[in-house]
């Protein structure tokens, strides 16, 4: 009975399996060499050309960072215009817009002023700066009672203690003239005294409650921004 040969295999064998083990290996390292460059070799071409951030343009120049859209708002004399009877209220819109600069809080503020400034120029008698407050009309009436007090030798002493209220009574634009009609509540103490110095009425200790409308006029194509008084009633 013959037995299986149990040497070595032959020569071509081996050699036939090492060749089919390299080109598995080769195709091996080909298949990898491929996947390997289909992800570094497209990373590195990204990284060749820098992407724009958020704020930089391709050409390098920057990007304004974004600017929220501006809120709409009405003109301040417009937003201000409110909460009064309709007559009132179009009167200031009117105004508000012939009149671009015209702002009510400004104006209220600038009428106590010259509530003020305007009381105490007559009860020392400065006719001067009456002139520039008042109009005409107004400047004539108080030069005429300032006459009349100084031709009876007569002073006035009087105090503006407080002003407790202001408030707007009429707006009306008449053509090219604003007028502006204000009410004055205030507390005033006076006093008249004689040429000597003695006092004939009145008294500081005791503060009257004043109500006085007083009209203010400006002509909204004038250049300068100054209102004068031009009408005085009680209120």
């Amino acid at each position: 009975m013959n037995r299986p040969h149990q040497g070595p295999l032959p020569a071509i064998d081996r050699t036939s399996e090492v060749i089919v083990e390299i080109v598995i290996l080769a195709m091996i390292a080909a298949f990898l060499g491929l996947r390997l460059y289909s992800v570094l070799g497209r990373r590195a071409e990204h990284e060749e050309e820098s992407v724009p951030t958020r704020f930089e343009r391709k050409d390098g120049g920057n990007v304004p960072r974004p600017v929220p859209a501006p809120v709409a708002e009405m003109p301040a004399a417009q937003r201000e215009a409110t909460g009064f009877s309709p007559a009132v209220e179009q009167g200031l819109r009117d105004i508000s817009g012939a009149d671009r600069r015209f702002d009510l809080l400004t104006f209220m503020e600038g009428s106590k002023a010259a509530y003020a400034m305007i009381l105490e120029a007559f009860w020392r008698g400065d006719r001067e700066e009456l002139r520039e407050l008042c109009d005409d009309d107004v400047y004539a009436s108080f030069a005429a009672a300032i006459d009349a007090r100084e031709a009876a030798g007569e002073v006035l002493d009087n105090r503006l203690v407080r002003i407790e209220d202001t408030a707007v009574h009429s707006a009306v634009l008449e053509g090219r003239m604003a007028r502006i009609s204000v009410r004055f509540t205030a507390d005033i103490a006076t006093v008249t005294r004689d040429k000597d110095g003695n006092v004939i009425a009145g008294s500081l200790d005791d503060a009257v409650e004043s109500n006085d409308v007083w009209t203010f006029s400006r002509d909204v194509g004038a250049e300068g921004p100054d209102w004068l008084l031009d009408e005085t009633d009680e209120g």
